[in-house]
């Protein structure tokens, strides 16, 4: 007979259950009936075993090891079924967030369609300008800022500012360039209206067909412009 003291281990089955009280019995002198409704794990973790047959002090021990593996593997389950969840849950979040902000991308390109193609259709035609004998700077700009959509003014304006200085009278006198933009020859914008020499209207009217159709726009035209200083 030897003596060994066991604590802290837990009997995850009605048979190690069993198995665990009929040893307890032995020990004591005493029988535990295998139906009472004892908490195996407290009473583990408070009860000294003494006087343990050595037949029975390996079975005891193969007891607690399982006890011990089964609690091991209950533990990495529990923290991959946590680290699964976590994962799940972080993908769903990023989704909303993605989510969101393409729907807030979509709203603010709607929104600026809806800008751009209101001030499109409101632009002006040349022919809706009266004609006067002569344009201040601030007329000539108002008349192209009526004549295009909101967005291509600036551009228009960086390359008239540049080529004429808003001055629909101006000649290179090295090429002979006229107007506004600077048509060579300016009898090419005889197109736009047999007035292009007199009326700022129909020279930004040509200037503008010019840049549409060779640049898609004049903010094609003035990143063209920036790029080699012409047009």
């Amino acid at each position: 007979m030897s003596r060994i003291s066991v604590r802290g281990f837990a009997v995850a089955s009605a048979t190690a259950v069993t198995t665990v009280g009929a040893v307890v019995g032995v020990a004591s002198g005493s029988t535990v009936p295998a139906g009472d409704n004892i908490d195996a794990a407290s009473a583990a973790d408070t009860t000294t075993l003494a006087d343990i047959p050595d037949g029975q002090q390996a079975q005891v021990a193969s007891l607690t090891e399982q006890a011990d593996t089964q609690a091991v593997q209950a533990d990495a389950a529990a923290k991959k079924s946590a680290e699964e969840s976590a994962r799940i849950q972080a993908a769903k979040d990023a989704k909303s967030k993605k989510d969101a902000a393409d729907a807030a991308v979509a709203k603010a390109k709607k929104l600026h369609d809806e800008q751009v193609q209101a001030s499109r259709s409101s632009v002006r035609d040349a022919s809706s300008f009266s004609t006067q004998s002569s344009y201040t700077i601030a007329q000539v700009q108002a008349m192209a800022r009526a004549m295009m959509p909101s967005d291509q003014f600036q551009c228009f304006s960086n390359i008239v500012g540049h080529e004429s200085g808003w001055d629909y009278q101006a000649v290179n006198a090295g090429s002979g360039a006229y107007g506004l933009v600077q048509a060579l020859p300016g009898t090419k914008m005889a197109s736009a209206g047999a007035d292009w020499r007199s009326n700022p209207a129909t020279q930004i009217k040509w200037g503008l067909n010019y840049m549409n159709s060779r640049y898609h726009s004049p903010c094609g035209a003035w990143s063209f412009w920036q790029a080699n200083s012409w047009y």
